[in-house]
């Protein structure tokens, strides 16, 4: 089937809802506004409960079939928060908030998933339960790990969950999706050597932290072609290098490096930590420096479950015709925490030929909604169908 009809009749009304939360965006677990805008809508749609202050700032909502004998509870989750990016996309609806902008197109997601649960309320349709997850700081913030911790899972026994991002230069409204490892860890890491500064005329009386630091740069990319399976997958970041001084003719005392790691699996995340402070010890000592390497852990590797990634594709085949195999994203999300907690899968769907999320020209396409909706109510319909 196509998208449903309710979506295209919808449509309007959910890209005011979508314009709206873009001119209004809200960062990390700052998403008050927007968190009081689900929740009202939920209470307008008629859902049986809604909750707020859920990982801080979420907003959940729960909706009963028509029939609930099954027992079965499926989550489906959106994403609330926007980016620190200045907008330059001169659009009439930009961003109000200088220096805040949703440009990774959870606006959108937020809208859809609101469009989607109008719908359900609407039509309850299915034997069981839905829970619309409305989750704060994906962005780096980790939401999805505060509203597990939260007992979000336990509290609504939910079963499955269900997640869904728009894709620039992916067909418009098509989707994708693959099953295992899909979007990677998310670690970052600071590297501070230390030395011994001095007159930058005379190197030889100091021990110089910037070569140190330069030879660091270029060993640490050779954790991606030295130390790891070529077939496995790693990126090793270096995003910053300041050293203690600005001034010329001074060899700093101290520099620190920073940067990501991004990888696909848990082992080769570990290899990659204990790679970055032996190359890094390693040549501070050769060098007669010091060296203090900090590695954080971030965001794990979000892994799709197969039986429900099957099904999800076939949910996706049935609105638009086809469901592509998405490509391994070396980008983070932190959908992966839920997944950890219960089987599910995560979803692509088409942007079109737009500007590449997290750039300042971004912004969702209005276009994607019918088929957005259609996945979620799908989702619900098919996967606990009406005896």
């Amino acid at each position: 089937m196509p998208v449903k009809n309710r979506f295209a009749e919808l449509q309007d009304e959910i890209t005011l809802w979508r314009r709206d939360l873009h001119e209004n965006p809200e960062i990390l677990f700052d998403t008050h506004r927007t968190s009081a805008l689900v929740a009202q809508k939920l209470q307008e749609f008629g859902c049986d409960e809604v909750v707020t202050g859920i990982g801080r700032t979420g907003v959940v909502g729960v909706i009963k079939g028509r029939e609930t004998g099954s027992g079965k509870v499926i989550g489906l989750r959106a994403d609330m928060d926007a980016l620190p990016i200045l907008e330059a996309t001169g659009l009439d609806y930009a961003s109000k908030t200088p220096g805040a902008m949703h440009a990774c197109g959870h606006d959108g997601h937020t809208a859809m998933l609101l469009g989607a649960a109008k719908y359900l309320s609407e039509t309850r349709n299915f034997d069981g339960t839905i829970v619309v997850i409305f989750q704060p700081a994906e962005e780096g913030g980790g939401g999805g790990k505060e509203m597990c911790d939260d007992g979000m899972m336990d509290r609504w026994n939910i079963q499955e969950v269900y997640g869904m991002h728009n894709w620039p230069g992916h067909p418009l409204g098509s989707f994708a999706i693959r099953p295992g490892s899909f979007f990677a860890a998310t670690d970052t890491y600071s590297i501070t050597f230390e030395g011994k500064g001095g007159h930058a005329a005379k190197p030889h009386e100091t021990i110089d932290t910037t070569v140190m630091s330069a030879h660091a740069v270029l060993a640490l990319q050779t954790i991606a072609s030295r130390n790891a399976d070529p077939v496995d997958q790693v990126v090793v970041s270096v995003t910053s290098f300041e050293t203690s001084s600005k001034a010329f003719n001074v060899i700093p005392q101290s520099v620190e490096l920073k940067g990501t790691v991004r990888t696909m699996s848990k082992e080769m995340r570990e290899l990659a930590e204990k790679r970055i402070n032996e190359v890094c010890q390693g040549i501070a000592t050769t060098f007669g420096g010091t060296a203090e390497v900090t590695y954080n852990r971030g965001y794990p590797v979000m892994v799709n479950h197969e039986a429900q990634t099957e099904f999800a594709a076939d949910v996706a085949r049935s609105i638009s015709g086809q469901c592509d195999e998405a490509p391994l994203v070396m980008g983070g999300e932190d959908f992966a925490f839920m997944l950890e907690e219960r089987p599910g899968a995560y979803i692509l769907v088409g942007n079109g030929d737009t500007a590449a999320v997290h750039h300042p020209e971004y912004n969702f396409n209005d276009d994607a909604i019918p088929a957005g909706c259609s996945w979620w109510a799908e989702i619900a319909e098919k996967r606990m169908p009406i005896s």
